[in-house]
């Protein structure tokens, strides 16, 4: 059954041995040059971005678009200059200082009751009511979204029904590997970038792309290689995820 969502892409770079950071869980910031132009093409072409709350943290700060070529497009296709960005996250516990919050940038924030709850309080704001858009305006987010299942969890795919209905047709993952892993449970992933880069990083705490329990070898979710790119020592996998027949 073909769900009315975005077209989602998940954006990543990891080491040899696929680590998206090393077992500290500090900031991944071995990508190049090349690998950092490929990630806000990416941006570009999408009409928002998502990522999760412990990706924010570790960065401290969003990626935007800033080469001329792409604002220009952007601007030529009727676009805002920047997508839209949004955090997903299950307690919203995040640092209200963040230079993420100073960007020039729309954000919002996709959470539980009880998260948004906690950052309204934090915000000196009322609760909005689960799975309805909210009625106020919070300053560091202009919209909070509310999407919770009965287990209390988030409903990604009626987070995403919802981007589809307010025109969202592109929208970008770039982490997590606990995000990743949630939405290819549920087979809400088109395509993968990954960027392969020279390094091994090891460690068993250290995180993956997919991170989650894992998927059995007969249940795994099966790709399709679409274009493999070098540009000097990187590699560039571009795959999409094979649609499940039953």
């Amino acid at each position: 059954m073909v769900q009315h969502r975005p077209h989602t892409t998940v954006v990543l770079a990891m080491s040899a041995d696929g680590k998206i950071a090393d077992f500290r869980r500090e900031p991944a910031r071995f990508g190049s040059k090349a690998d950092k132009a490929h990630l806000e093409e990416q941006i570009a072409a999408s009409d928002a971005v998502l990522f999760g709350a412990g990706t924010l943290r570790a960065y401290g700060t969003t990626l935007t678009v800033s080469h001329p070529t792409l604002l220009q497009h952007r601007i030529q296709g009727g676009k805002s200059a920047q997508p839209l960005h949004i955090v997903i996250t299950h307690a919203a516990n995040l640092n209200p200082e963040l230079h993420f919050f100073q960007q020039p940038i729309r954000r919002w924030l996709l959470t539980t009751t009880a998260g948004a709850l906690s950052w309204q309080r934090r915000e000196g704001k009322l609760p909005t009511k689960a799975g309805t858009p909210p009625q106020e305006l919070a300053p560091k987010f202009e919209q909070i979204l509310v999407f919770e299942t009965p287990t209390g969890k988030i409903d990604i795919l009626a987070a995403l029904q919802h981007l589809a209905y307010l025109h969202i047709t592109r929208l970008a993952i770039l982490g997590g590997g606990e995000l990743v892993a949630s939405m290819l449970e549920l087979d809400l992933i088109d395509e993968l970038w990954l960027t392969v880069c020279p390094l091994i990083l090891g460690g068993a705490s250290a995180p993956t792309p997919v991170q989650g329990e894992g998927f059995a070898a007969n249940l795994a979710p099966r790709l399709q290689l679409l274009e493999v790119r070098q540009v000097d020592q990187e590699v560039f996998l571009h795959y999409k995820l094979q649609q499940i027949v039953d």
